[in-house]
């Protein structure tokens, strides 16, 4: 019995999973990426197909890599403040790398480096992190989380019969909720005018079958 043992194997060995997962979250950060001159681009971007399984199983280490990148975006941030646009190795680059900004900007910058070298360890792709940084990132920065969705699709997977699903990010393609409002009756007709009382008798109920006289 697998009592209290989270997460799903997949029919794979460990390393083979992690490999998976890394393969999986890659090709979701790489459809992000600028493919205008790629002979392979992708379908849809921000948006991989893969079965339910899967799509449930990689979405942590998704979400986890882009708060990764958000609080690295803050420390860059703070060093731009500090930092220089001199041209490298020129004399004012050099004075600069000399002046105590330097020790300022590289105290400020540390973080988003060794964000950046974290993502890099989970994902294993150099392009992938980079797509994740400069695109994906700024994207989410001022959402708390919840960055992707799944979307279970109705066709199942040719062979198998394996339940498909969507792993997509949030904020692309999201449903506008429409409420229904009230009709306003603007040409609403008048009040029916009172009808005029009449000098007719009241009429008499006839009496019950019995009755005392």
């Amino acid at each position: 019995m697998r009592h209290r043992r989270l997460g799903r194997k997949l029919g794979r060995n460990p390393n083979h999973q992690r490999a998976l997962l890394r393969s999986l979250a890659s090709a979701l950060f790489l459809t992000e990426r600028d493919a205008e001159f790629d002979p392979n681009p992708p379908k849809v971007k921000g948006r991989i197909t893969t079965t339910i399984s899967k799509a449930k199983e990689v979405r942590p280490l998704v979400e986890k890599c882009i708060t990764i990148a958000k609080k690295s975006l803050l420390a860059e941030e703070e060093a731009r403040n500090h930092g220089t646009s001199a041209e490298r190795n020129s004399d004012q680059w050099k004075s600069w790398r000399q002046s105590p900004k330097w020790s300022a900007w590289a105290a400020a910058i540390a973080p988003a480096v060794a964000g950046r070298r974290r993502c890099l360890q989970l994902l294993g792709d150099k392009a992938a992190v980079r797509a994740l940084f400069d695109e994906v990132a700024e994207r989410f920065a001022n959402r708390p989380g919840g960055y992707t969705r799944i979307v279970r699709l109705a066709k199942p997977r040719l062979g198998d019969a394996g339940t498909r699903a969507m792993l997509e990010f949030v904020g692309v393609r999201d449903r506008v909720v429409q409420r229904s409002q009230k009709p306003a009756f603007d040409d609403a007709p008048a009040d029916k005018p009172a009808k005029a009382p009449t000098d007719k008798p009241a009429k008499r109920k006839p009496a019950k079958a019995g009755a005392a006289k």
